[in-house]
């Protein structure tokens, strides 16, 4: 069975996010996004009728979704707070690893380097105060003293362990993160 191409607006949005994790926001051209996506010059404004600025917005969206999912996905099955972070420190060395090690974050290479504007501010916060919430509902969930505080945590150790292993080129400081979170397990 042949797999259906997915809609237009859907293959803009893919495309965007990784064209924006790659080379940020003002890296990438419209014709070269449209030609990523096999999308037709009218589409964009079809769908997004403020243009770019509209489709970073919903590449945004679309990568929190994906986080928010990988945190889920690392966190339920897991026994502790610790082993949640352990799988979710794997999978997201897997990703680097397979980005090429120099990939962003899709958050903050679409929003942070975009125009300089509240839309965006207020967008970037608004996701990313989603994965600190997700973290904090797992961290409730196995009765950590301050499930808030360890989520913010998890967040900055994720972000900067990120653009740590972004500079040394290696997925091992991902690996390394949970260790340098407190055990309550």
């Amino acid at each position: 069975m042949t797999q259906r191409p997915l809609p237009t607006k859907d293959r803009l949005i893919r495309t965007a996010a990784q064209l924006f994790q790659r080379r940020g926001y003002h890296g990438v051209g419209l014709s070269e996004l449209l030609a990523e996506a096999e999308a037709p010059k009218g589409s964009l404004y079809h769908h997004f009728p403020n243009g770019k600025s509209d489709l970073a917005l919903a590449a945004a969206t679309w990568a929190s979704d994906q986080m928010l999912r990988l945190i889920a996905a690392s966190f339920e099955p897991a026994d502790s707070f610790h082993s949640g972070m352990e799988a979710l420190c794997g999978k997201i060395a897997k990703l680097f690893d397979k980005s090429g090690q120099w990939n962003g974050c899709p958050i903050s290479s679409t929003l942070f380097e975009g125009p300089d504007n509240a839309a965006f501010r207020a967008h970037a916060r608004h996701l990313f105060e989603g994965w600190i919430t997700e973290g904090a509902h797992h961290a409730k969930r196995f009765g950590l003293g301050d499930p808030q505080k360890t989520a913010e945590t998890m967040f900055i150790l994720l972000q900067g362990g990120w653009m740590l292993a972004r500079a040394r080129q290696s997925s091992d400081v991902l690996r390394r993160l949970p260790e340098m979170l407190p055990r309550a397990d």
